[in-house]
């Protein structure tokens, strides 16, 4: 984990990877959870037989399974000691570039793209890849906004 002693230190880096996370595993119960939690039971997450049979493939993760998994990714990479709070401002656009089969193992890389200051705090915009093992193309490019406050 790379650690900023505050957040004028992390605003030099614009421009620079920030790091990456831990490979982190996406097993079917997890793909079924998220079925069970958001609704979205389409059978190329939750029925393995099916997709094999007429697909010829693994089940795959839910695009926004893979979305959510940004927050507890990207806690991973980088702390600020000087923050006292921070929200989720929201994102400028997400791409779902390449599937997540089942048991694929999956990182977050970071890039600073912008830091500048708003409501008291600093806006942060960050390119968050989301990466799987083996694999040259990403399965998500997402541009996250935070606010973080001192």
């Amino acid at each position: 984990m790379r650690e900023f002693k505050n957040v004028a230190e992390l605003a030099d880096c614009v421009g620079e990877e920030i790091g990456v996370s831990e490979w982190f595993s996406i097993d079917q119960n997890r793909i079924n959870d998220f079925a069970d939690a958001t609704g979205d039971h389409q059978w190329i997450h939750i029925d393995p037989e099916r997709t094999e049979t007429e697909l010829g493939m693994p089940t795959i993760a839910h695009g926004f399974l893979t979305l959510s998994l940004v927050p507890m990714l990207t806690s991973q990479i980088s702390t600020i000691k000087s923050v006292t709070r921070g929200i989720n401002y929201g994102t400028n656009k997400v791409r779902f570039t390449n599937m997540v089969p089942v048991n694929s193992k999956v990182r977050a890389k970071s890039v600073l793209v912008e830091a500048q200051a708003k409501a008291g705090g600093t806006q942060l915009t960050s390119e968050i890849s989301i990466e799987i093992q083996g694999q040259d193309r990403p399965a998500m490019v997402a541009e996250t906004v935070s606010i973080v406050f001192e």
